[in-house]
């Protein structure tokens, strides 16, 4: 793909928020995610008088966790905006940006953050009612369709399930500049937050858990065989993967269960939010004729950008996987508006039918295979 400027989804709600609201802005997601070069071309867009406040910066950091009102409207007195990249790193940020919202309440106010566990647990009781929440999440196929036709969506395919949708990945040709990007983002950045958010005493075995992790995407993973695996207590593997969730790097599926006794199981299935940090854990960037793993791909794959597809729409619903011990199973479960909607992930056509239990037991449902002919509609609408 030629180097061109893909159109992010959220710009214009947010525009939209900014026009009509004076709550504050939010803009969670992972680093390297596009969260800077969004909020930039949204200020670019307003044409306010604006600062921009890098949370590096020892100044900044100094006044903005002062809890002095005096020092922080020195600091924004004249503008109309400010913007403050990775605002978790600014001690007490959610109380002073309170502060600023209710004494200075025309003041409009961007802040981004990669950890959704440091920023949020800093800024939700103090801003409660005060903002307005959003996820940017890698490149959505939602968002190349305003760029691409299906023709050109489809020759993206192999490309996004083997090297991932980062904005510098996609907007890269050169095979060998993509992996090498992917093997950058991932040494550089991929950890980074979950070292910065805890006081983690094996930092090495984080990745040897996401190796072990990326290799059972789409299987029900065992807390107590990654333990095993790892000489790490339970407590500890269930902590490492809470963080490595919380800095948007994996995300779980539980088991749906409702009626039956039989059903479901207590272990959740975990994904990556993107497929090429998940290939480059397990330095696995061959083509898709060369691997075994297509359909543990696809379902990730359908996972993310339908997750991707529902955040953008403001579309809520609850995710699951469907299994019974007989070994009936369903890999994705939406419910929604009270509806059930089961769904077979398969990359290549196959006829599928729904299981018995499953049409006995919910019978209002609807189910639909998911294949690399029909995926479309189901993550880009």
């Amino acid at each position: 793909m030629d180097k061109i400027k893909i159109p992010r989804i959220l710009k214009d709600q947010i525009i939209e928020r900014l026009d009509d609201s004076n709550k504050i802005i939010i803009i969670y997601g992972p680093r390297q995610v596009g969260k800077t070069t969004l909020s930039k071309d949204i200020i670019g867009h307003l044409g306010l008088k604006t600062l921009s406040i890098n949370a590096d910066q020892q100044k900044y950091i100094d006044v903005l966790s002062s809890r002095d009102f005096n020092k922080m409207n020195s600091l924004v007195s004249g503008y109309d905006l400010i913007f403050i990249d990775e605002a978790q790193r600014i001690p007490d940020i959610g109380l002073n940006l309170k502060i600023l919202s209710d004494e200075l309440p025309n003041l409009k106010i961007i802040v981004t953050g990669s950890s959704s566990f440091d920023l949020a647990n800093k800024v939700s009781e103090p801003l409660t009612g005060r903002t307005w929440s959003y996820t940017l999440y890698p490149i959505s196929f939602c968002e190349l369709k305003k760029t691409l036709n299906e023709f050109e969506l489809n020759n993206q395919l192999e490309e996004r399930l083997i090297f991932g949708s980062y904005p510098e990945v996609v907007t890269t040709i050169n095979q060998k500049q993509r992996q090498d990007l992917l093997e950058e983002i991932s040494r550089a950045y991929l950890y980074k937050d979950v070292l910065d958010l805890s006081h983690i005493k094996h930092p090495n075995k984080i990745k040897d858990l996401l190796k072990l992790l990326a290799f059972q995407i789409g299987s029900e993973v065992s807390i107590s065989e990654l333990s095993n695996s790892l000489d790490l207590n339970h407590e500890t593997v269930s902590s490492y993967i809470d963080l490595l969730e919380k800095s948007f790097v994996i995300f779980r599926i539980s088991g749906f269960s409702r009626n039956l006794r039989k059903e479901a199981s207590k272990m959740d299935k975990i994904f990556f939010w993107d497929l090429g940090m998940r290939n480059a854990v397990i330095d696995n960037f061959k083509s898709l004729k060369d691997r075994d793993d297509i359909g543990r791909l696809w379902e990730n794959f359908l996972f993310v950008e339908r997750s991707k597809y529902l955040s953008y729409n403001r579309i809520y619903a609850s995710k699951y996987f469907w299994r019974v011990h007989t070994g009936a199973e369903i890999d994705y479960v939406e419910e929604r508006d009270g509806k059930l909607c089961g769904y077979e992930f398969k990359y290549k056509k196959n006829k599928i039918h729904a299981p018995q239990t499953w049409k006995e037991t919910y019978k209002e449902s609807s189910f639909d295979v998911i294949t690399s002919k029909n995926y479309l509609d189901f993550i880009a609408g």
